[in-house]
């Protein structure tokens, strides 16, 4: 099929990248684009040779950083993490913390969630974007609204406490690193600790990767139950994956299997109440 039209084209591109990024191939060949029209740096021949043989390129020492490492950003998080006695510590901790690279990244402020701070229903998404930066709340956008719509239908827009799997919007929206995620882990552990929602509804690929510490497609495990279980102070938690809002703007024929996800997520809560 020929498109005269460089949008049309370029709408179609984006449209199908987007459709596997949400079935979850968001793997990359490497951490950055490379720009292979830039010009090569000149050749220079090792001391004492007249050329032929360059040697390997050598870092200058000015730019060496000596960044933290994960495991202290991790350490760190799960400090300031377990401090907050609250939410809304757990908010301040959050704001204040610098370890997490999508901070001095170009994000203006940090986006933790919204919703009923006592909830039976925890939601997890992927990251901030544009309109959750702009406002400081997630899911701010036509998804967010989206989202909103599917959980008042099923009368759980009072259960719902709504948050990320990172907490600062990633540049170009891109989807957050496995790294990016680690660090902000222990925020979210907290949160699942302080809200003691009674089930967990994760939307899209890098939220359910990230909390059932699985790289499987979300195609193969949506529509199921998982165990969220935290390894310190024995808090398991069901888990149901299923697609996110921002799929289902592009996808809407997806809506069904959304639809019995969220369906089978009010009838565990109705369970509990039940037993409880």
């Amino acid at each position: 099929m020929v498109m005269s039209n460089p949008g049309d084209a370029a709408r179609a591109v984006e449209s199908w990248l987007m459709f596997w990024h949400d079935a979850g191939a968001d793997d990359a060949y490497a951490d950055a684009p490379v720009d292979r029209r830039a010009p090569l740096a000149p050749v220079l021949p090792l001391p004492g040779q007249r050329g032929g043989i360059a040697a390997a390129p050598v870092a200058s020492p000015e730019r060496i950083t000596s960044a933290p490492t994960l495991d202290a950003a991790v350490a760190e998080a799960r400090r300031m993490a377990r401090e907050a006695a609250s939410l809304d510590e757990l908010k301040e901790a959050i704001a204040a913390f610098d370890g997490c690279p999508l901070k001095g990244q170009g994000a203006s402020q940090s986006v933790f969630a919204r919703g009923n701070g006592a909830g039976r229903l925890l939601v997890i998404g992927e990251a901030p974007g544009a309109d959750e930066d702009r406002t400081g709340e997630p899911f701010a956008g036509e998804a967010g609204k989206l989202l909103d719509r599917i959980l008042a239908a099923a009368s759980l827009e009072g259960e719902a406490f709504i948050t990320n799997s990172v907490f600062w919007r990633p540049p170009g929206n891109r989807t957050p690193s496995p790294d990016e995620q680690a660090v902000c882990l222990p925020f979210l552990e907290r949160t699942l600790e302080l809200l003691k929602p009674q089930a967990v509804l994760l939307l899209g690929a890098a939220a359910a990767r990230v909390v059932l510490a699985s790289p499987a497609a979300i195609t193969r495990v949506r529509g199921q139950w998982h165990d969220w279980r935290l390894g310190e102070g024995g808090v398991s938690v069901p888990a149901m994956p299923t697609f996110h809002p921002a799929f289902l703007l592009r996808q809407p024929q997806a809506k069904r299997e959304v639809w019995a996800d969220v369906l089978a997520v009010r009838a565990r809560l109705d369970d509990a109440q039940t037993v409880a």
